[in-house]
């Protein structure tokens, strides 16, 4: 990614609506599987955790650790004090079986991630049996503007090839669903005048205040119905909520 984008993020992570809106419908996902075991008895690494203010949330659920191939990135999050280390998603600096949790937050879709099947497969090794992963990338070709190109993209998903990547890793895929669904006609109307006029640059920065408001708002309402167990059909984002089999129990059917 850009250097710029690092700070741009950084600057946004916390109170832009888009952030605020995925960090709400990334936990309600995750905290019903988890359960309510004690934070300092989950592990949780999040892969490829950019500047790391996602870790400074998800500490509320488990004891975390980041990592990221970006020494721009590290250095945004040890000003945050949140833990990392240096690391690709292809190679991990970890043992097999450490992790009762992963995430990884729109990171399968960049460029130098050039093979998402053995990427996923990284992400599996490190978790331990019966742990779970939490993945959300871009949606949807037709939704390919500047924004994809500003922070170097390679592809948009769709919720059946998001599916099939996780079990491709030998995954039992819990939930797939899309998110920022509400907002799917506005956003298809800009990505296509993006490249209708050729404009440049990513879609990370504040809106005025009651868009802001309003687009938050919108995504809280995805957020809890996500929480309620619906899967939404349609979006610019799509989330995966997968396990990784405990060969000591029976493998359950796949939502």
């Amino acid at each position: 990614m850009n250097p710029v984008e690092y700070q741009r993020m950084f600057e946004a992570e916390e109170s832009q609506w888009w952030y605020r809106g995925m960090r709400a419908i990334s936990l309600a996902l995750l905290r019903p599987a988890l359960g309510e075991p004690a934070p300092d008895a989950v592990k949780l690494l999040d892969a490829g955790c950019g500047t790391g203010n996602n870790l400074r949330h998800l500490a509320a659920l488990a004891r975390t650790i980041g990592v990221d191939l970006s020494a721009e990135a590290l250095r945004f999050c040890r000003s945050r004090g949140v833990t990392v280390a240096g690391g690709s998603l292809l190679a991990l600096p970890f043992a097999a079986a450490r992790f009762d949790c992963v995430t990884s937050f729109d990171v399968l879709y960049h460029r130098w991630v050039e093979d998402d099947r053995a990427a996923v497969a990284e992400l599996a090794r490190v978790l331990k049996p019966g742990g779970l992963l939490l993945v959300r990338v871009p949606a949807l070709k037709l939704l390919w503007g500047a924004h994809d190109e500003a922070v170097h993209s390679r592809h948009r998903y769709t919720r059946g090839e998001l599916r099939a990547l996780l079990g491709s890793a030998g995954l039992e895929v819990l939930r797939v669903s899309y998110a920022n669904s509400l907002l799917f006609p506005l956003l298809l109307l800009r990505r296509t005048l993006d490249r209708l006029s050729g404009r440049h640059g990513s879609d990370v920065g504040f809106l005025p205040a009651p868009l802001e408001w309003a687009f938050f708002n919108l995504l809280a309402i995805e957020a809890r119905l996500v929480g309620w167990g619906l899967d939404l059909p349609l979006g610019a984002s799509v989330f995966a909520l997968a396990r990784k089999v405990d060969t000591g129990r029976p493998r359950q059917a796949t939502a």
